[in-house]
């Protein structure tokens, strides 16, 4: 019996967003990458079941995982190189290798995934991560700095994100990473800025699109929004509504973390 011939496939896997403007950016991430493997099927998954089922709700139907991998085995594929688009290796990432090792047990399903690694994972990324950063937020004074909103996690890979802190710290950039649902939190970020005296924050997020953490925890119109808490402890705001992968110094550690695993296969 002859073996099958290779049939080759991306699937490009987000946490997901319910706000158009934000699956826009995800659209423009995936134009991107078809510019950079062209001719080979593109697929798109979302690990968020809550944002798959509000989609669902407006007509829109978007994949799990593990439903977009078992309909690219019944496509005939072969292989497929599973990008992560998360931040972290956190639980969304450790759900995404779960569904992937499962899979690859299946007689007669697809020979072989590769799953290319989130935005931070090896030490290099974060060297990359520091110099997208550097690049791409405002020329700060001496009195201003940037504050970034990471989403943070219970994982332990929650980690990141102090870890980060420590980057940027050591190369002397005046930029503050805190979490909504992690550490640091936005209280330990406040005695930061205090500390060096800040007067005016540049307030960004650190997620790959500009959801509704974004909208909601970051520029919200209520109290415990970080525009709002940072307002009331004195310091001017000016927000800036553009999520990661919209950045191409930080769009390209995904795509060359996409290369990596397309090329294992």
């Amino acid at each position: 019996m002859k073996d099958k011939p290779k049939k080759k496939a991306i699937l490009l896997v987000a946490f997901g967003s319910s706000i158009g403007s934000a699956r826009e950016s995800l659209t423009a991430f995936g134009s991107k990458v078809m510019e950079e493997f062209p001719g080979i099927t593109i697929h798109w998954a979302f690990t968020s079941a809550f944002i798959r089922k509000k989609l669902k709700k407006e007509g829109i139907e978007i994949d799990s995982p593990l439903m977009a991998l078992t309909r690219l085995a019944e496509d005939g594929f072969t292989h497929v190189a599973v990008q992560s688009l998360h931040t972290i290796p956190g639980v969304e990432y450790d759900f995404l290798v779960q569904t992937v090792k499962a899979l690859e047990s299946i007689p007669k399903g697809i020979e072989q995934i590769e799953i290319g690694k989130p935005l931070l994972y090896h030490h290099q990324d974060i060297e990359k991560a520091v110099k997208a950063i550097s690049n791409s937020v405002p020329v700060c004074k001496q009195d201003e700095a940037v504050v970034l909103m990471g989403h943070g996690s219970p994982h332990i890979n929650n980690v990141y994100y102090p870890g980060l802190n420590y980057y940027l710290s050591h190369y002397k950039l005046p930029v503050y990473m805190g979490t909504v649902e992690g550490f640091p939190t936005i209280k330990e970020v406040i005695n930061q800025l205090k500390e060096k005296s800040i007067r005016k924050v540049f307030l960004l997020p650190f997620m790959s699109v500009a959801g509704n953490h974004v909208k909601n925890d970051m520029c919200g119109d209520h109290d415990e929004s970080w525009e709002n808490i940072l307002i009331k402890e004195g310091f001017e705001v000016e927000p800036i509504l553009k999520g990661t992968l919209e950045m191409e110094a930080y769009a390209q550690i995904w795509i060359d973390h996409l290369k990596t695993a397309f090329e294992k296969l």
